[in-house]
């Protein structure tokens, strides 16, 4: 097979005629610009918000694939609720820094907290899946993933002064519901009971009441499942069924003593 003949091939093959990637360059910059936008002191709000509308542009040509559906008009109701938006990850810093003993400051939280990250690209990410332009958000959270280790999808409902501890292995589920002042920490799954494709428009995540702590390695699944407000889910718990409130689970580890070696 000559040179001319594998590229050939290879074009037969390329079948998504949508399937560009600078859509997924496009959106991981669109991400840091309204990161470092809302944090950053040395980043200019104004002059930044501009190029931020240009770059969605960008994202509206590669992305809003339904030419019925003006999707760059999404853009004046989305930088409104920049303010908003900011305002709730300035609480989820602070859930962290009241959280978390060895958090130094705030600013460390901003920086240097893989969790916080997390939670402000969902955030970032939740209204633009709310104002069903789906594609980017799911982008934007994945980029978070890739840099965390959390995976949040962006159609989760996550309340006020939310705490993320180390973070790495989080899975919270599209139709998952976290209320407020909810703690999670590593390896935490927030999940299907099973994948049918079916499924789609079913909430198959469970809901996560007020003042909720879930340690280490917990899972939790199933659209109808339930944890009631100031409970504490223990690490390693496996759970597939409401809990009521003000209620501790845990996993009791099975100890077994290895019988002394016969020495005689």
């Amino acid at each position: 097979m000559d040179k001319r003949d594998i590229i050939k091939r290879i074009n037969q093959h390329k079948k998504q005629p949508n399937l560009s990637y600078k859509l997924k360059q496009s959106a991981e910059a669109f991400t840091d610009r309204l990161f470092y936008t809302l944090f950053d002191i040395d980043t200019p709000v104004e002059e930044n918000l501009n190029v931020l509308e240009n770059e969605f542009r960008t994202l509206v040509d590669l992305a809003c694939w339904d030419e019925g559906k003006p999707c760059i008009k999404i853009w004046e109701k989305y930088v409104a609720q920049l303010p908003k938006i900011l305002e709730k990850l300035n609480l989820d810093a602070e859930a962290t820094v009241n959280c978390d003993p060895a958090s130094l400051s705030i600013e460390e939280v901003y920086m240097a907290y893989p969790g916080f990250y997390a939670i402000a690209i969902y955030r970032l990410a939740h209204v633009l899946y709310a104002e069903g332009f789906p594609l980017v958000p799911r982008m934007m959270t994945e980029y978070a993933h890739r840099q965390t280790g959390v995976d949040i999808n962006p159609g989760a409902q996550i309340g006020d002064s939310f705490h993320i501890d180390h973070g790495t292995g989080i899975v919270i589920g599209e139709t998952a519901i976290i209320k407020n002042n909810v703690k999670i920490y590593q390896g935490v799954t927030l999940g299907g009971l099973y994948v049918a494709k079916s499924l789609k428009s079913v909430k198959r995540h469970p809901t996560i009441e007020d003042n909720v702590t879930i340690y280490a390695n917990a899972t939790i699944l199933g659209g109808n499942t339930i944890i009631g407000e100031n409970s504490v889910i223990g690490g390693n718990a496996w759970i597939t069924s409401s809990i009521p409130s003000n209620s501790t689970v845990f996993h009791t580890p099975e100890i077994k003593i290895k019988p002394l070696p016969n020495v005689s």
